[in-house]
């Protein structure tokens, strides 16, 4: 898994903090239906260092969100 050089200190589609951050250039499927830790993923479009077009996913857990886990 790929992740930015210098990662933001919130996530920069809903300014919440987030757990984790990951770079995908390909190949996306995302099912929090059933996840325990994480709660939702915003997904950021952006241009790697050669202009590649890229996605950030950046992992929220519930407690970041105000949902309680289970």
């Amino acid at each position: 898994m790929d992740v930015p050089a210098d990662p933001p200190a919130t996530c920069p589609v809903c300014d919440a903090a987030y757990d984790s951050v990951s770079v995908h250039d390909a190949g996306l499927l995302v099912n929090l239906l059933d996840n325990e830790r994480y709660c939702r993923v915003c997904f950021d479009p952006v241009a790697g260092d050669d202009g590649t077009p890229l996605v950030e996913f950046y992992h929220h857990t519930h407690e970041q969100v105000g949902i309680g886990g289970e």
